[in-house]
């Protein structure tokens, strides 16, 4: 690997973002999957969760584009929810789900400046009930059309963009957040993968 491209992969690690994550409860389509991916990576997001309860486990996501994110990225798959939400608790101090609920709060209502996870469901029917009564709360991106629902991988960007603004403006780009030890592996398994 050249010098500049090691620079430029450990100034993309000094980006990310370790209290910021996204879980998508069985999203079928891998195009979704792949397109949340790549926002995950745009916005330094390095982790995501895959739950698949009621669908087999995805065993590829487009990784031989070359806009593939998943490269780049740690996916974690889980085919259960308890197991999901051990995990998840362990690193968040939030689970915000995206569910129509009398209890809902805008999207531009969170702090993302804190430890969040934020949790989308199915393209056709949203998250499970199951997963909703785990969540801390429910949260809805603000719409004045007709339509009242976006597509899985634009209501995350939307999402994920909202908490790049804020984390911006709090400084959590202008320093270094990953702990060094999972940067050092991070950067040695991106560079085999700039090998391959």
């Amino acid at each position: 690997m050249t010098p500049e491209r090691l620079q430029r992969l450990t100034a993309v690690l000094e980006k990310r973002q370790p209290d910021l994550t996204v879980v998508l409860e069985n999203v079928q389509d891998p195009h979704n999957i792949s397109a949340v991916m790549r926002t995950c990576d745009a916005v330094g997001v390095q982790e995501i969760y895959i739950l698949n309860t009621d669908i087999p486990k995805h065993k590829k996501w487009g990784a031989k584009s070359s806009s593939s994110a998943a490269k780049w990225l740690t996916i974690h798959q889980f085919n259960d929810i308890q197991s999901c939400f051990e995990a998840l608790r362990k690193k968040y101090s939030k689970i915000l789900l995206t569910h129509l609920a009398a209890d809902s709060i805008p999207l531009h209502q969170i702090d993302f400046t804190q430890s969040v996870a934020l949790v989308f469901g199915n393209e056709h029917s949203g998250v499970s009930d199951g997963l909703v009564a785990l969540c801390d709360g429910n949260f809805i991106i603000p719409q004045v059309g007709i339509i009242k629902s976006l597509n899985i991988s634009v209501a995350c960007a939307v999402s994920l963009y909202e908490a790049f603004r804020q984390k911006s403006i709090a400084g959590h780009y202008e320093k270094q957040r990953l702990l060094v030890e999972q940067m050092e592996s991070l950067r040695n398994k991106w560079g085999l993968e700039d090998e391959s």
